[in-house]
């Protein structure tokens, strides 16, 4: 079979765009018709003719989705944290396992393009097809990404600081704000080397760190460069009570606050997490304000709520914002890179925080990982199926066992088969993903990359560590070795 098929016939279901509305609807027994990436009709199945020469893909027991939109994802380090990071989290710093991961551990370059395309084939299993990947540059990482197929948005980070330690119960910042600037003028080159990429699906998001490692002028800098490009513009907000504490301490204000006052939250503002605001639980500031300044400003916030639901950390709660008119979208940040079980756990953790079952529901997640994702990327032409869009396709097995009985598939999809019965995804009416396997990626030889830099990693903590410790002490083993 060619890469890129003319139709796919005889779909035994389908979601698709409800008219020109932002809403998915079933529909069954339909031809998918492709030309030049773009989707030109779907058409009862049958109703056209199969032309000559035609290459055709058979949908025959098969559940077309529109391919999901990843807005948030760090693929270059976290296959590289893998039996790493799961139960670590310090007790001293509200469980959450970050600051001191960060200062501890260092994946090496070679480390980090295995771990990439070892996550980008984890998305292109789970039906991913556009997706941000927020790092620190490194060479080949472009290349990389154009190798998968998938369209990606580089967001090469720079940031002014660097996070350290003292002491279990103390997190520091080391500024080196001229290595910010550096590490800026860099973003901005890697910036314009993906969009002038030759795959043509590739684009770039300026993206500061973390609210609380880059210093006001920095921000201001980037914000201008976003504004001036027309690019999107993310951070990290909202993510640790370390950092929530600290800015309030800097600032007499929460994190969501001070960007409001600095102009930095826009409609084209995509807020990393953005889980702890001045009511949620865990920070209990004076104020009730911060969720309506979002709102206000018509800002996306990226949920990624598997990290933080392993830190005992949950939104509040995500019915909450979509009914403020906040656009949610979903990320993976850590591996799995896998969006459909960012989904189905989306939904049950915005019910456990609510105590309502009707905070979240599957429609509504599944709009979050589509047409949520492709708004705060400000793109009009992906996240569902209908005429005139890209050609961004994921077919899912019905014949799984996971999938039947085929009453209602997309459920069966997001609460129980998931990324087994997923086994073509097109992008750009190009075929990436085959039975299952990704076309034009390698992930055995990553495999074998990771595993050696995660050894050197944890081996080398000790050199950098702020008490000299081995990995394995930062992070022990789940059973004792007999």
């Amino acid at each position: 079979m060619s890469s890129r098929p003319n139709s796919i016939r005889n779909l035994s279901w389908a979601v698709v765009r409800d008219g020109t509305d932002r809403r998915h609807v079933y529909r069954r027994d339909v031809d998918l018709h492709l030309e030049e990436g773009r989707i030109v009709e779907i058409a009862p199945a049958g109703a056209r003719p199969t032309g000559p020469g035609e290459l055709t893909i058979d949908g025959t027991g098969m559940l077309a989705l529109p391919g999901l939109v990843n807005i948030h994802s760090h693929p270059s380090t976290e296959p590289g944290y893998r039996g790493v990071r799961e139960d670590h989290g310090v007790p001293e710093q509200q469980m959450t396992g970050l600051m001191e991961r960060l200062q501890a551990f260092r994946l090496g370059d070679d480390g980090r393009q295995g771990a990439a395309t070892l996550a980008y084939c984890e998305m292109l299993r789970a039906g991913t097809t556009t997706a941000c990947d927020v790092t620190v540059p490194f060479d080949g990482w472009l290349e990389t990404m154009a190798q998968s197929g998938m369209r990606f948005y580089a967001a090469p980070t720079f940031a002014s600081a660097r996070w350290g330690m003292a002491a279990p119960q103390t997190v520091t910042w080391k500024w080196d704000e001229a290595g910010g600037l550096a590490q800026f003028e860099r973003a901005k080159k890697v910036m314009e080397d993906a969009e002038a990429h030759n795959s043509r699906r590739l684009d770039a998001m300026v993206f500061p760190a973390q609210i609380d490692t880059v210093t006001p002028e920095l921000f201001a800098a980037g914000r201008k460069h976003a504004d001036d490009s027309g690019r999107r513009f993310s951070t990290h907000i909202g993510q640790s009570v370390v950092e929530v504490r600290e800015m309030i301490r800097r600032h007499n204000m929460t994190p969501v606050q001070w960007a409001a006052s600095q102009g930095l939250l826009k409609d084209d503002t995509v807020l990393a997490h953005c889980i702890l605001l001045d009511d949620h639980p865990q920070i209990g500031w004076h104020t009730r304000k911060d969720l309506d300044l979002i709102a206000e400003a018509g800002a996306s916030v990226a949920h990624c709520p598997q990290p933080f639901a392993r830190y005992g950390l949950a939104m509040d709660h995500i019915g909450r914002y979509r009914a403020k008119g906040v656009n949610i979208g979903l990320g993976t940040d850590c591996a799995p890179h896998n969006l459909i079980e960012e989904m189905r756990l989306a939904i049950v953790a915005g019910r456990l925080m609510s105590e309502d079952i009707r905070s979240l529901d599957t429609a509504g997640a599944f709009e979050a990982a589509t047409f949520g994702g492709a708004a705060a990327l400000g793109r009009e032409d992906i996240g569902a199926l209908g005429a005139g869009m890209a050609a961004d396709i994921v077919l899912v097995d019905l014949n799984h066992p996971l999938m039947q009985p085929a009453r209602d598939p997309l459920r069966s999809f997001v609460f129980h088969a998931a990324d087994r019965a997923v086994r073509t995804v097109l992008v750009d009416g190009e075929v990436v993903l085959k039975e299952g396997s990704p076309v034009h990626l390698d992930p055995a030889a990553a495999m074998e990359r990771v595993a050696e830099a995660q050894a050197r990693m944890l081996r080398d903590s000790v050199k950098i560590d702020y008490a000299n410790r081995p990995g394995d002490q930062i992070s022990p083993l789940s059973l004792p070795m007999a």
